[in-house]
C-alpha cells in the first residue's frame, strides 16, 4: 500500500462520515429516531477513528533515536488497535445502551420520512468511501482474497477503512430497517431492534480489528512468499554454505528487521566475509525491499551428527 492511497481512503472515508454524522443528528433531532441517534454517535466515532489513523500515520515517520533505534514504524499498529477500542466503546456499547433504552421507554417517532431520507444518503455517501477503500486496497491486495487480506495484510490503514466501511453500510441496513418497520407496523420496538442490531455488529467488528492488530503490535514475522525470496537470496550468493537459521520481525508495516546465522567456508578472509556480507544484504533488499534492517552472523557449519544442536534451514549441496 502507498502512503498516499492509504491516506486517499482515509480522508475519504472521513469526508464522508462527517457529512453523514451532521444529516444523521439532524434527522435524531426532528425524529426522535434511537437508530439515527446510534449510527450518529457510530459516524462520529468513524471520523474520529480516521483522524487516529493519519495521526498515527504522521507519527510513524518520525526518524529513529537513541530510545527508539529501530523508529516509530510501529505506532502505525498501536493506532490501529486504538481505533478498534474505541469502535468497541463508543460505538458498539453506546448503540446497544441506546437500544435497550428504546425498548424499555419507547416513544413514537417524529417526522418519519426524514429518518429514511438520511439513511438512504448515507448509504450513497458510505458506498463512495468504501468504493475508495476496494480500489487502493486492490492496488496491493494481490491474488489474496478479502478476507486473507484483512488478516494478512501488515499496513493496518485500509482493512481498517474497510471493515468500517462494510460495518457502516450493513449498519444502515439495520437502521433502515428498524425504521421503516416501525414506521410499517407503528411499533416503535423496531427501532429499538435496529439499534441493537447495529451495536452487535460494531462490536463484532471491533473484536475483529482488536485482534488481528494485536497480533501485529506482538511481532509478526515475514509472509511464506518473502522468506522464501530471503533464503533464495541467502543461498544464491557463493559464500553461503548454509543457511543455519533465520528469523524475521516487521519493524512496521513497511519495514521488515532480517537476522541470520550463515555458514561460510572456513576459509575465508576477513575482507573476503565483509564484501560477501555487503553482497549478500544488496542481494535481500533487491528480492525483498522492505527488509531494510539486516544482520548476518558468520559461522562454521557443522554436520548434525557432528554437532547435533545445528540445524541448518538449508543445505546447499557440494558442487
Amino acid at each position: 500500500m502507498s502512503a498516499s492511497g492509504g491516506t486517499r481512503a482515509i480522508i475519504a472515508a472521513f469526508l464522508a462520515n462527517l457529512g453523514i454524522a451532521i444529516t444523521k443528528f439532524v434527522a435524531f433531532f426532528f425524529s426522535g429516531s434511537s437508530s439515527m441517534l446510534a449510527e450518529g454517535v457510530h459516524s462520529i466515532a468513524d471520523s474520529g477513528n480516521q483522524l487516529l489513523l493519519l495521526l498515527g500515520g504522521r507519527r510513524s515517520r518520525r526518524k529513529a533515536d537513541a530510545e527508539h533505534p529501530f523508529g516509530y514504524g510501529r505506532e502505525r499498529f498501536v493506532y490501529a488497535f486504538v481505533v478498534a477500542i474505541i469502535l468497541f466503546s463508543v460505538g458498539g456499547v453506546f448503540s446497544i445502551y441506546e437500544g435497550v433504552e428504546k425498548l424499555t421507554h419507547p416513544h413514537p417517532l417524529e417526522v418519519p420520512w426524514l429518518p429514511i431520507l438520511v439513511l438512504v444518503i448515507a448509504i450513497g455517501l458510505e458506498s463512495f468511501s468504501l468504493r475508495t477503500a476496494v480500489k487502493e486496497s486492490n492496488h496491493t491486495r494481490g491474488a489474496q482474497n478479502w478476507i486473507q487480506f484483512v488478516r494478512h495484510a501488515k499496513q493496518p490503514e485500509l482493512p481498517v477503512v474497510l471493515l468500517e466501511d462494510v460495518a457502516a453500510l450493513t449498519g444502515l441496513v439495520f437502521a433502515l430497517a428498524g425504521v421503516g418497520l416501525t414506521i410499517i407496523t407503528g411499533d416503535n420496538v423496531w427501532d429499538g431492534v435496529g439499534t441493537i442490531a447495529i451495536g452487535v455488529l460494531l462490536v463484532l467488528v471491533a473484536v475483529i480489528l482488536g485482534v488481528e492488530t494485536k497480533s501485529l503490535l506482538v511481532g509478526e514475522g515475514a509472509s511464506a512468499a518473502d522468506a522464501a525470496k530471503i533464503l533464495a537470496a541467502f543461498n544464491g550468493h557463493p559464500q553461503v554454505e548454509a543457511v543455519i537459521h533465520m528469523k524475521t520481525l516487521y519493524l512496521g508495516p513497511d519495514e521488515l528487521l532480517v537476522a541470520a546465522k550463515i555458514a561460510v567456508p572456513k576459509t575465508t578472509k576477513a575482507a573476503e566475509l565483509a564484501a560477501a556480507i555487503d553482497a549478500i544484504e544488496a542481494d535481500v533488499r533487491a528480492a525483498v525491499p522492505i527488509a531494510r534492517s539486516i544482520y548476518l552472523e558468520p559461522d562454521i557449519y557443522v554436520p548434525r551428527d557432528e554437532n547435533p544442536s545445528t540445524d541448518a534451514i538449508v543445505i546447499k549441496s557440494a558442487d
